[in-house]
């Protein structure tokens, strides 16, 4: 494996883990119900766009295009505007179980639009790989079912997880040669400028009125995990895993979300390491590999 394609898995690695901490941090922010699922994704945009505006200060100047804002546009509605929106909203309706099970959908979905999109061939291998990871996945999941006290899914909380899904494959198998145009920071600044556009007028009012001195210093610090860590510098690191592998090899990353938030459980003490789950995890970092391994016409 070379540096770019190293470099691309690591950048991958670290955003998808940073997903997995935010799973339990959403669910907590949007569980309070002190901020709406729609003004938390407004502060998240606002603050993370900010952020990549003032380092593309102090960068060279990068034209875009006139021609590809409508691009962008479309880049941000499905991978940060629709993407955060319906997350933040099926959060506290759906069991962390079934959140992973739906995630665990989303480099199938990404296979398929990226051989529609990029023709990027489906190998007998590229399909084992994934298969291999979704069944360690599955594996890791059932064996880490405890009895009584689960919340209940509700019907519109897995409809929305399965478009989240369904809409973050799509920004992936679609849109890398735009992103591969320009630079990380370019990209990204247009990306939450868009976003921010969007949401802004439907949030203004809340954002306004609402008594920030007064939120609990808890909630204070994961607003701050959730600006800087789960959208600045997730939405920094994609973009570099886009540009150095494949985007199905992108979404494959999605499988380390459960294992970091079992992870978590454990350290807290909320759950136990097992030989279920060792196995698991091996099985999903095989399946990573077999796809990396495998060839493929590059986009």
């Amino acid at each position: 494996m070379n540096t770019s394609k190293a470099i691309g898995h690591l950048a991958c690695f670290v955003a998808y883990a940073i997903f997995g901490v935010n799973i339990i941090v959403c669910k907590d922010l949007t569980s309070s119900h002190l901020i709406s699922p729609l003004a938390l994704f407004t502060l998240r945009s606002i603050g993370a766009g900010l952020l990549f505006w003032i380092i593309s200060l102090f960068l060279p100047r990068e034209r875009v295009r006139w021609s590809d804002h409508p691009r962008i546009l479309a880049a941000s509605v499905l991978g940060f505007f629709l993407t955060q929106i319906t997350f933040l909203v099926a959060i506290p309706d759906i069991t962390p179980m079934d959140c992973a099970i739906v995630s665990a959908l989303s480099p199938i979905y990404t296979m398929f639009i990226a051989a529609i999109v990029l023709r990027e061939p489906i190998t007998w291998q590229k399909a084992g790989g994934v298969a291999l990871s979704f069944a360690g996945i599955i594996f890791l999941i059932v064996n880490s079912v405890r009895g009584g006290g689960a919340e209940h899914t509700t019907t519109v909380g897995l409809v929305l997880m399965i478009f989240n899904s369904l809409c973050f494959s799509l920004y992936l198998g679609i849109f890398k040669p735009l992103i591969g145009r320009y630079s990380v920071v370019t990209f990204m600044k247009w990306i939450f400028f868009y976003s921010t556009v969007m949401a802004l007028p439907f949030t203004i009012g809340e954002l306004a009125t609402l008594q920030y001195d007064a939120l609990p210093r808890n909630i204070v610090a994961e607003l701050l995990f959730l600006i800087l860590c789960s959208t600045f510098i997730t939405y920094f690191l994609i973009p570099v895993g886009q540009k150095r592998i494949r985007p199905t090899l992108v979404s494959m990353y999605s499988y380390v979300q459960p294992i970091i938030a079992t992870a978590i459980s454990i350290y807290v003490g909320m759950d136990t390491l097992g030989w279920q789950k060792i196995v698991a995890a091996i099985t999903v970092f095989v399946g990573v590999f077999v796809v990396s391994r495998s060839r493929a016409k590059e986009a």
